[in-house]
């Protein structure tokens, strides 16, 4: 088997990567934010009152989307700016949910990265299947611990 490197392959194929889904930009931005749990961010300011062509533009220094733009694989893959905007438009959030996620009004001038990584995680549904299960199977316990305790007492 010949071994080629990567610039000699791109000159006789079209290789590219292939692009990330939904779930592993947002997996992968909230696991950014989580490499350093007890760094302040800044939130945005107030989302919700400014027009829409007027939000798109809203940026903050050292906010979560700026720890998303810092990545290279984001990027690479198509994030365009720390723009709210393209932040929206590459994680694919609603406003309702960029607004839970990032607006000032919810979380003050500032969160600890951990906090909106939770925020993120609560709001895109990536809690995954773990923390489903362990809700269904609290409430069960709930629902028979008081049956078992007066069928064995």
């Amino acid at each position: 088997m010949e071994h080629k490197h990567l610039d000699q392959l791109r000159s006789v194929a079209d290789v590219r990567p292939r692009s990330l889904t939904r779930q592993e930009r947002v997996e992968r931005w909230i696991e950014l934010l989580e490499r350093n749990p007890t760094r302040r961010l800044n939130s945005l300011g107030e989302i919700e009152y400014k027009p829409p062509a007027e939000r798109a533009l809203i940026r903050e220094d050292n906010s979560p989307l700026t720890v998303a733009y810092e990545d290279p694989v984001l990027r690479a893959d198509g994030l365009a700016s720390d723009r709210l905007g393209d932040v929206m438009n590459y994680f694919e959030l609603s406003d309702g949910q960029a607004h839970y996620a990032l607006c000032s009004c919810l979380s003050g001038r500032s969160m600890d990265a951990a906090s909106f990584a939770q925020r993120l995680r609560n709001t895109t549904g990536t809690a995954g299947w773990r923390s489903a299960a362990g809700a269904w199977a609290l409430a069960g316990l709930a629902v028979t611990l008081p049956g078992f305790i007066y069928l064995f007492n």
